[in-house]
């Protein structure tokens, strides 16, 4: 490497702006949604199996930090929904002015613990 030609800037020099923080989180709440769904669909063979299965599966769920999980999961899934659906918009040219995208993001946000509340509250 003879070359006196500058190294590329690592990514820690550049300023995070919100729309890429909202879309690394969008990927990880997909990577998130994407194990959850295995485990549900553990939860329904357990619950196929019998009664001597499920037995296992509500010693778990009992858990303190089975029921975190959960909670993060359900943030996940309406964080994906809300930001999915912004990302729908944005598709279509609607919304990509610069305050509308972060207007449209600080909704999301709302949009996310508002809904999680309500199911938490209702289970």
């Amino acid at each position: 490497m003879n070359d006196s030609r500058p190294l590329s800037p690592h990514l820690s020099i550049h300023k995070k702006v919100l729309t890429s923080i909202f879309s690394i989180t969008h990927r990880i709440t997909g990577i998130g949604l994407s194990v959850g769904s295995i485990l549900i669909s553990m939860w329904f063979l357990l619950l196929s199996l019998g009664p001597n299965y499920f037995s296992y599966f509500e010693m778990v769920s009992k858990n303190i930090l089975f029921k975190f999980i959960l909670f993060i999961w359900t943030i996940g899934i309406f964080y994906h929904l809300f930001n999915g659906c912004r990302k729908l918009y944005w598709s279509f040219g609607i919304g990509m002015d610069l305050i509308t995208v972060y207007r449209s993001g600080y909704i999301v946000l709302v949009l996310t613990l508002i809904s999680t509340a309500i199911v938490w509250l209702f289970i």
